[in-house]
């Protein structure tokens, strides 16, 4: 896969990672049609909230997102996610070609503990995601609460 390497995704990733940027999602597409070249086609400090309008139905697309949410009344927990994002009107082919591809994608994108699977806006809701990572995180000391 070309281009997953490239120094802007890069740099992205490691804005999204560092607890010193405000960046908190990045979004990959692919430069065209056909091929498998990666391209950054987004970042920004909205969350979930501003990364899903930016999925395209006709895509197949990454995006990796910090989450942080409270693990009980007294302290906070940040989770990285990986969004496999498979819209609707993307193209047979490209469908076939993610699993594949994915992995190219994880290799790079490596520190994530929950990957999130869509084919719909629906699938990427935020509470959803935090249940699934404090069940992927052990231990919960606030008995469930939030």
């Amino acid at each position: 896969m070309s281009g997953i390497d490239s120094p802007d995704i890069l740099a992205a990733y490691d804005a999204v990672r560092s607890d010193k940027d405000s960046t908190n999602w990045l979004l990959l597409s692919y430069a065209g049609a056909v091929g498998d070249k990666l391209v950054l086609s987004g970042t920004g400090t909205g969350g979930l909230e501003e990364l899903v309008p930016k999925l395209d139905d006709g895509q197949a697309q990454f995006g990796y997102v910090r989450v942080e949410y409270n693990l009980d009344s007294e302290s906070k927990r940040v989770k990285f996610v990986l969004i496999v994002w498979i819209g609707e009107n993307t193209k047979v082919m490209r469908k076939a070609r993610v699993s594949i591809e994915s992995g190219n994608v994880k290799r790079v994108l490596s520190h994530h503990s929950i990957q999130v699977d869509a084919r719909d806006r629906g699938d990427l809701d935020e509470k959803d995601i935090v249940a699934r990572l404090r069940r992927a995180g052990g231990a919960d000391y606030n008995g469930g609460r939030g």
